[in-house]
This record gives structure tokens, sequence and C-alpha cells, in this order.
């Protein structure tokens, strides 16, 4: 029989170039989560790894390396999923590398893959960001069970685009995962507003990982990690600094709220 209620985690933490502190770090995070009941924790984007994008590849690790290793190895002794946030994955001859989020089983499996689809380039409060300078995009979605949970995957910038979620739900995702790194400008503005957004027009819970404070790089990033339900209600968050939230995802309340206004099945396209 599945679960009428999972208990979701999204943890905030503040990376830079030192990957083993930040591995340590993510590690005590995710343990702590773990303890406070959750089942499915989420990191952030780039969590093991944060520095210039000209030296993006000094970060970039294969599939097997130690950022993803130690997440599965988190899962295994913890007995929970792990979202590992996304890292920056090598390809070819290390020139260039994707933006990869992994969902891991907590038999230490990896169960969904994701490559993120849109690329930050854009000006904000006079930065220029270019992520596909040194990032290549993916070309396939990913949804992973969880718990109970059917989880699709996307990262950060992806978070604008509303059909990719559409899509996402159309393969019967019933949750997001959103590790992102925003900035302050964009935070401030739209981050909450997108994902209560998404949460609504999909009916999904939506487990929202950020990293906070300020970069190395003098780049912002706005935090503010947070669990929201199908109804777009705010049920835990982390407003600043390091640290987690959980809530419990009531999916007995979801598949009411499915039912009742069931937009989903409503659509149509002219």
């Amino acid at each position: 029989m599945a679960p009428d209620t999972v208990r979701a985690g999204v943890v905030q933490l503040l990376a830079d170039e030192d990957t083993p502190r930040n591995i340590a770090r993510a590690g005590e995070l995710v343990q702590a989560a773990a303890v406070a009941g959750a089942q499915v924790v989420v990191l952030p984007e780039k969590w093991n790894w944060w520095g210039p994008g000209s030296r993006n590849q000094e970060g970039a690790e294969a599939l097997d390396g130690r950022s993803l290793s130690a997440a599965r190895a988190w899962a295994r002794e913890l007995g929970v999923f792990v979202l590992a946030g996304s890292v920056l994955e090598a390809i070819g001859d290390g020139t260039r590398a994707y933006n990869t989020s992994v969902l891991v089983a907590p038999d230490g499996r990896d169960i969904a893959l994701y490559r993120k689809v849109h690329l930050f380039d854009v000006t904000v409060d006079g930065h220029e960001y270019r992520e596909s300078d040194a990032v290549e995009p993916g070309d396939a979605l990913a949804v992973g069970d969880a718990a109970g949970l059917r989880v699709g995957l996307s990262v950060c910038y992806d978070l604008r685009f509303p059909e990719l979620y559409r899509s996402l739900v159309a393969s019967g995702a019933t949750a997001f995962a959103v590790p992102a790194n925003f900035t302050n400008a964009t935070g401030a503005a739209h981050w909450e507003v997108l994902l209560r957004a998404r949460a609504i027009e999909d009916q999904c819970f939506v487990l929202a990982a950020g990293q906070c404070g300020e970069h190395a790089t003098g780049e912002g990033a706005w935090g503010h990690s947070m669990v929201i339900d199908p109804w777009g209600v705010v049920l835990a968050e982390v407003p600043e600094g390091e640290g987690f939230a959980c809530a419990d995802l009531d999916l007995a309340e979801q598949a009411r709220i499915r039912t009742a206004l069931p937009a989903l099945t409503h659509r149509r396209l002219p």
C-alpha cells in the first residue's frame, strides 16, 4: 500500500572551490535531515564545487567521482533517497561539462539522471552570466520514484520554463526537485513566485534547495530553500544561512486536490 505521507527535506549551504569541505558539510546536513525523519533529501545546485565560470572544469568530475560517490554512501548509510542537487559532470576532452542532477536510492543505486536543459546566459544586476561557455545542455527529461513520490528532476534556471514541468507531470510526476543557486536579484523578485506557480499549476509538491550567502566570486546566492505543497502553501523554509528544513507531504490531500480541481485533465490547446 502506498504511504499517505512522505517526509522530505531540503538542504541549504554555501559551496566554494574546496570540494572536500563542501562534501563534508553537505554530508552533515543530509544526516541532520535524515535524523529529523526525512525520507527524501534534496541538495542545491553545484553543492560540491562553486567557482568562477572560467574554472568550471576544475570542479568537474565523472559520475563515479568523489562527490556522487559520497552521495551514494549517505543514501546507503542513512537509508534515504538523496537528490544529489547538481554537479558538474566532466565530458569529452575535459573542456566541457554537463550540469547534472542524480537521484540516488537508499541502496546506493542511481535511479534518475538529468542534465540541465536550460542554461543561464543572462545579464542580471550588472553581472553577465554565460553558463553555456563551459556547460553543454542536456536533451532529455528524467523522473524517478522515491518513497511514494514520483520526482521530476530540474535545475535552477529550468524553473522559468513551465512547459518542462508540464512534461514531467505527463510522465507521472507528483513532486518536482529544484536544486538551485538563484542570484539575490532574481531570487528576491521571482524565486518563491515561480516555485509556488509550478506547484499550483501542476498540482505537485516542490522541493527547492538553494545555495545561500556570498560566493568568493562576489556573486550572491538567494537561499530561501523551501518545501511547497500542491495548493501553493510553503510548508517549510530555510530563510537564511546554512541549514535544512523538513515537511510532511500529504499524498492523500494531493489526490483530493487533483480530483476536486481537475485542471490537469481540462487542458485544451487551440
